[in-house]
């Protein structure tokens, strides 16, 4: 059917480990002596004599449409690059895999691994140890899957797939694809049978053949980058006194609702800087954080706070050794987290600002950029919860400063000590409304809600608080519905939370009007 070769780039992914200029420069972009990663893929692959090239594209698919004209390729546009990873890329263009390079868009080789003669399938690993790679080569030149705990070569990711291959490849990549298990999948995961390759290994010098994951690797191969100038890693050497030299061992963190966060390390000691997300500077008001963080400081309540910026929300941080989070079904856990939470609140400390609930609501919503909510019966679910504010506001309440956003993955237990973290939201309220945040956030049902009601009233909560706390919840779960109602314009999705809070706001608006009446 084909026979000509032809090239496949992926270069659809966000390049999450290339942390902190991830949101900067799309991976294939990335450039080497002066030389985008995707040009000299696309340049080598001419000389052999390749032209028939597409490119798969996702992320800052704007930044490829130059090559069209430049290099006459092809774009192909994964509209599911958020949610799915490399291996549904390449189902976009299954069809053409016959003579088949497939190439990932961040490799430097510095000799040419494409040749017009290539007539068996191959897939390239170097002579390094890696320790991410879940490859080895054994002494039949195959590549055996090995476990977690061993390391591999490392994996430079290029392929070479013949026509005789091509039939079962593309076979496997469609039935995998019909699969949601298989949807954080690298495409790889199609060449693997009874424990190995299909194909034969490729090795070359790790020298020649470079996969640029991370920050520090771009470093090593060009030292000079421009692209390696960062507001993160300028911010880091003022803060630390340091030099870019001494910033190493950078690792992402898990993504997380609000922000991008990376560990590393520096003249011997470990950090964390936050970065702020996707839209946070209409969301959050960091002067008012940090004047939070300024107040609590050194108090033994939250994480230990080398720098934070008012202007742009960067925060540095200790790490702590050996944390771990609030496990939300475990009694023994929450009860040591609401003694925690007591404790502060009975501090009653005082801020300058407040946050508003039902003023957020509105305000979440006014950001949306479609016309009307995803919800059909959003406007009567809004009204209805709009009417617990009349039974709030006639509660008594010691209003101080509440963390706002007191959730089970925001508690950490530290050895002996319990420190609560991301006070982005912090300000003057009621603090019965960090239980209700704590609830909604765990996803509680009822029977959970009165547990963590109980432990932390030590028993002693009346019906009129525990209403309180039921419209709380119900406002509260209309909050964050309408809080990811705007991220969802910007391409975040929050699959079931979003739903849930949703119908925490429906739920328990019922539950209180029916107390309350």
């Amino acid at each position: 059917m084909f026979n000509e070769k032809n090239a496949i780039i992926l270069a659809a992914g966000f390049g999450m480990r290339m942390v902190p200029i991830n949101t900067m420069y799309t991976k294939g972009m990335l450039q080497v002596n002066g030389e985008p990663l995707v040009e000299r893929i696309i340049c080598q692959l001419k000389e052999a004599g390749i032209n028939d090239i597409k490119i798969i594209v996702g992320f800052m698919k704007e930044e490829y449409e130059y090559l069209i004209d430049k290099y006459d390729v092809k774009l192909i546009v994964n509209k599911e690059y958020m949610e799915k990873n490399n291996l549904h890329s390449l189902k976009l263009a299954a069809k053409y895999i016959c003579n088949s390079y497939i190439i990932p868009c961040d490799v430097w080789c510095g000799e040419n691994p494409f040749i017009n003669e290539e007539t068996e399938s191959w897939y390239m690993v170097n002579d390094l140890v890696d320790e991410e790679s879940i490859f080895r080569l054994n002494r039949k030149n195959n590549l055996n899957v090995i476990g977690k705990d061993s390391a591999g070569n490392g994996m430079v990711g290029i392929s070479f797939i013949s026509s005789e291959d091509s039939e079962w490849l593309v076979k496997e990549i469609n039935d995998l694809c019909s699969d949601p298990v298989y949807d954080d999948c690298f495409w790889e995961q199609a060449l693997i049978e009874d424990g190995r390759i299909k194909i034969k290994a490729r090795v070359v010098h790790s020298s020649q053949y470079v996969e640029i994951n991370t920050y520090e690797q771009l470093r090593e191969l060009d030292e000079h980058s421009d692209q390696l100038k960062s507001d993160a890693i300028t911010t880091i050497c003022k803060a630390l006194d340091a030099v870019e030299e001494d910033i190493t061992d950078i690792t992402v963190l898990k993504k997380g609702m609000t922000n991008r966060s990376f560990l590393f390390n520096c003249k011997g000691s470990r950090y964390i800087m936050r970065i702020p997300g996707e839209g946070t500077n209409m969301l959050i008001n960091r002067r008012e954080e940090a004047e939070v963080y300024n107040l609590i400081n050194g108090s033994g309540i939250c994480d230990d706070i080398v720098y934070i910026a008012p202007s742009n929300g960067y925060k540095i941080t200790r790490y702590l050794t050996g944390a771990r989070v609030c496990d939300p079904f475990d009694r023994d856990d929450l009860e040591k987290c609401m003694a925690k939470l007591r404790a502060f609140h009975n501090m009653k400390m005082k801020v300058g600002h407040k946050f508003d609930i039902f003023g957020k609501i509105d305000f979440y919503e006014s950001l949306w950029e479609h016309d009307k909510s995803i919800y059909k019966d959003y406007e009567k679910t809004k009204k209805g919860v709009i009417t617990l504010r009349k039974f709030i506001d006639a509660q008594e309440k010691d209003e101080c400063l509440t963390h706002i956003d007191a959730v089970p993955d925001n508690f950490l237990f530290v050895g002996d000590d319990i420190r609560l973290i991301d006070w982005e939201y912090s300000a003057m309220q009621d603090p019965h409304v960090d239980i209700a945040m704590f609830c909604i956030y765990a996803l509680y049902d009822r029977e959970h809600i009165d547990q963590l009601i109980d432990i932390y009233f030590e028993n002693k909560c009346s019906d009129e608080v525990r209403t309180k706390i039921y419209c709380y919840i119900s406002a509260c779960g209309l909050l964050w519905s309408n809080w990811c109602e705007y991220k969802l314009d910007l391409g975040v999705e929050f699959g079931e939370y979003s739903l849930c809070q949703y119908r925490y706001a429906k739920d328990y608006l019922k539950i209180a009007s029916e107390r309350i009446s």
